[in-house]
């Protein structure tokens, strides 16, 4: 199963699921999860070949989905789940399979659509970080110098600098770089609440995206954060948490 962090809830409520994005953990959103914890149980993951989560050969829609589904139904029951940016597609995937274990989802600044872009640049820089020359997080922050400042703190939180390695895998987020910046064909949909929550600065959910958008989540509501890029939760945490509590107690 996937590693979890656990922040307790008061009992009886109906727990949170948080689903991360590409190169993440489920560390990056603490504060967040720590704070919507006084109100229910926060379960924030580390998707397959990130954090201190298994390693595997693929990425797929499907296997996030399928990992995600294993957590909630080691919880005992449906859990409302929020993903951002891959960990939005997989939460997607998962609320039209197996939507009896998904109350509310809220997705994050991302569509069920292919990009154009990809993030083969990220992973090109941190193969070419010499880990040998590594001590502390700064080292490697220095040979990250050519990305944004945002980037490289990013990018380092997740370099396990004791045991010189990066907890990503690497070769496989490489390998599967088309699938995660795609979207599976996949029949169904989901009828229950669903609030799509983009940053007001980004361009990853475009006005042409919600008809595919409504036609999978006859449902959605949708929202914008001001002055939030793509990283809404970090760009304007407190406003991403006003909105995030909003819907769940709707």
């Amino acid at each position: 199963m996937l590693n979890v962090i656990r922040h307790e809830g008061p009992s009886g409520a109906r727990p949170l699921v948080i689903a991360h994005g590409l190169f993440g953990s489920g560390r990056n959103w603490g504060v967040i999860a720590k704070r919507l914890s006084d109100e229910r149980e926060v379960v924030a993951v580390d998707m397959r070949n990130h954090g201190e989560s298994f390693r595997a050969s693929t990425q797929s829609y499907s296997d996030m989905a399928a990992d995600l589904a294993e957590v909630i139904d080691n919880t005992g029951g449906a859990a409302d789940v929020l993903g951002h940016s891959m960990g939005g597609k997989a939460a997607m995937v998962l609320a039209i399979t197996r939507p009896e274990i998904v109350n509310r989802l809220i997705v994050a600044d991302i569509a069920p659509v292919t990009y154009e872009h990809t993030q083969m640049g990220p992973i090109e820089a941190m193969r070419g970080v010499d880990l040998s020359r590594v001590e502390r997080r700064s080292d490697a922050t220095a040979q990250l110098s050519h990305l944004d400042a945002m980037l490289q703190s990013f990018l380092t939180q997740s370099l396990d600098v004791p045991n010189k390695r990066w907890r990503l895998n690497l070769d496989t987020l490489a390998a599967e770089m088309d699938k995660i910046i795609g979207f599976p064909e996949i029949e169904g949909h989901f009828d229950g609440p669903a609030l799509f929550l983009s940053g007001g600065t980004s361009d990853y959910v475009q006005a042409e995206h919600r008809p595919k958008i409504k036609e999978l989540f006859p449902n959605a509501k949708f929202a914008k954060i001001p002055n939030a890029a793509h990283w809404l939760h970090a760009d304007k945490p407190r406003e991403f948490e006003a909105a995030a509590r909003i819907f769940l107690n709707s």
